[in-house]
């Protein structure tokens, strides 16, 4: 994997989960310390997943 492989991936899984993160936190009622984390750790699961499918459909 190159540099801009690199790059270009990373971009993407932190545009997905900062899309998922946001999403969450439209979704949730209370903002304290523990939904935020568990909203970053489902928003990383959702992007890693996203980039995965992506993947499988594009790359053959």
């Amino acid at each position: 994997m190159n540099r801009r492989t690199t790059l270009l991936t990373a971009a993407e899984l932190l545009g997905w989960w900062a899309a998922l993160a946001l999403l969450w936190l439209v979704f949730i009622s209370a903002v304290d310390t523990l939904e935020l984390a568990v909203g970053a750790a489902a928003a990383a699961v959702g992007a890693l997943a996203a980039h995965a499918a992506r993947r499988a459909v594009t790359d053959r």
